[in-house]
């Protein structure tokens, strides 16, 4: 089994600047594919953004410019640095990568809350 474990959520004032990170850990053989997605109390999970092995990275129209995607896929890990956070960033955020037998895995989540 792959699990991912994030942190680096918490409370930011409107802004301000957080950093996300998730880390894989379990039988991996390979990942080809990390990304951040996120969701608000009775809406559907979204996109944040994506990095693929290559370093291809794609980003949500509502983040680009803000949020930055990195992905190490020797040690496993993402990270989503989120800078100029607005109150619509508000959410749960998950990140997801694709391993070549467990498929997409998904971590637990990390509550993000943008708030004067």
């Amino acid at each position: 089994q792959v699990h991912l474990v994030e942190s680096g959520g918490g409370l930011v004032q409107p802004g301000g600047s957080l950093r996300l990170s998730c880390a894989a850990s379990g039988r991996i053989l390979g990942m080809y594919n990390m990304g951040w997605y996120r969701q608000e109390p009775g809406k559907q999970r979204e996109l944040v953004a994506t990095i693929t092995s290559s370093d291809s990275t794609n980003y949500a129209d509502s983040v680009k410019g803000r949020f930055t995607i990195s992905g190490d896929y020797t040690k496993n890990t993402v990270t989503l640095q989120m800078n100029s956070l607005k109150p619509e960033d508000t959410a749960v955020y998950y990140c997801n990568m694709d391993e070549v037998v467990a498929g997409r895995v998904w971590g637990q989540g990390t509550l993000v809350t943008v708030s004067s």
